[in-house]
């Protein structure tokens, strides 16, 4: 019984150590491959019944896996879209198949680095066909509310090198002096103009007319009003008169020259707790700030001149795409030769309670399992996950110094099990001249 357990066990061990040795061929084969996660082999004892006394071999167990939650340092790329992830989470792929098959239906890899460039069809996949997927952003760039418990929200990244966009300018900020002198008993009465430009939802470059009316004293008085009319007028609706104000300024020693008072006219709105003046220009709603009363920003009256401090707007013309870039915060952001900028999607960042429990599949990609636990999405740099890295690639998890070192290793336990089946027939074959 016992030399037979011998054998057997030397049989086992024999295995064990070639399954040992395929791990180790794969780690060294994939030395360097980007994302490459470090398979392992472990070994475990099996004890037979020895209650018949004696003792009888029950030689090893072998379980092999991959240490997915392993993470190695990243290398720099110059491929925007090269994506790495800083902490133990993963990115979202599916299939190219899936995401050419136009039924909805993506089946949900992951993969802890990527290189993605935009195909034929403006989606971005790897060479290996991994599509990356993320939430798409409104016509606003803003992301909605996704389940994040379900990759059901995902789609694939699609970028349209060809890609135009306009948008259309919704605030501009308003920083103006006027001359105090206008508004004494000797002033001319001559009005103040500027043009404000701002875009439409075209990408078309349109005026406001801005025109500021000083009010004279009324004889006999001869002390400053203060007072301005201002009118704004839109030429893209022919001139017509969007908005109307009457400004009071501050003509106190620690708020002289501010606003005091803003009165609205026939149209418009003026809102004193943000400085906003609402208008209504031929594409929607525009908003102009021009300051809060008693606030050292905005419209103010000093001294005698005119002149427009600073005019800033959002907003830009139509411009073609030139690049995307990818932020730690995961968004997808396209960048346009108009100086304008716009989130498209949101990659987020998938997380399983049991990162090594994931099913391996080709080209460094992941499932989830009943071991792994189930998914969950989440914000990059929220949680547990980490960031995302563009420009970034994850270099393999092999250790070619260390592979080697237990290439020895195993090379000896086999030898030594395969040594122990030699003696074994050796003293069954003495067993059998017994009989001679």
């Amino acid at each position: 019984m016992s030399i037979s357990s011998s054998l057997n066990a030397s049989v086992t061990g024999l295995n064990a150590n070639a399954s040992r040795l395929a791990t180790i061929s794969d780690n060294i084969a994939n030395s360097g491959t980007f994302g490459y996660k470090r398979a392992v082999t472990d070994f475990h004892s099996l004890v037979l019944d020895q209650s018949r006394g004696g003792y009888s071999a029950g030689g090893v167990r072998v379980t092999t896996g991959q240490v997915i939650e392993e993470r190695r340092p990243t290398i720099t790329t110059n491929n925007p879209t090269d994506l790495a992830i800083t902490g133990r989470g993963m990115l979202p792929v599916t299939p190219i198949s899936a995401a050419l098959g136009g039924n909805g239906d993506y089946p949900l890899r992951m993969t802890t680095t990527g290189s993605f460039k935009a195909d034929e069809n403006g989606i971005l996949r790897s060479t290996g066909g991994q599509v990356l997927l993320g939430w798409p952003a409104d016509k606003n760039g803003e992301i909605p509310g996704y389940p994040r418990d379900s990759a059901g929200g995902l789609q694939p990244v699609r970028i349209y090198e060809s890609q135009f966009e306009g948008n259309a300018t919704t605030r501009i900020t308003l920083g103006v002096n006027l001359p105090s002198t206008d508004t004494n008993a000797d002033g001319s009465g001559d009005p103040r103009t500027m043009a404000l430009e701002y875009f439409g939802n075209l990408g078309q470059a349109e005026n406001l007319d801005v025109t500021f009316q000083p009010t004279l004293p009324t004889p006999p008085a001869t002390a400053a009003t203060n007072e301005w009319t201002v009118s704004i007028n839109d030429g893209a609706q022919a001139g017509a008169l969007v908005g109307e104000f009457t400004i009071t300024f501050d003509d106190t020693r620690d708020f002289g020259g501010t606003i005091a008072t803003v009165v609205t006219g026939e149209v418009g709105d003026y809102d004193a707790a943000t400085g906003m003046i609402a208008v209504a220009v031929a594409g929607g709603p525009l908003e102009i700030d021009i300051g809060s009363p008693l606030e050292a920003r905005g419209l103010s009256q000093l001294s005698d001149t005119f002149a427009p401090l600073s005019v800033s707007k959002n907003g830009s013309p139509v411009g073609n795409l030139v690049s995307v870039e990818v932020d730690a915060q995961g968004m997808l952001i396209a960048v346009y030769d108009s100086d304008f900028t716009k989130v498209l999607y949101q990659i987020p960042i998938v997380d399983v309670p049991n990162p090594n429990g994931l099913k391996p599949l080709a080209n460094q990609t992941y499932q989830v399992s009943s071991d792994s636990g189930e998914l969950y999405l989440w914000d990059a740099g929220d949680g547990p996950v980490g960031d995302v890295v563009g420009f970034s690639r994850e270099e393999s998890a092999t250790d070619v110094a260390k592979e080697l070192t237990q290439l020895i290793q195993t090379q000896r336990a086999y030898s030594s099990n395969a040594k122990v089946v030699q003696t074994v027939d050796e003293m069954l074959q003495e067993t059998t001249n017994i009989k001679r």
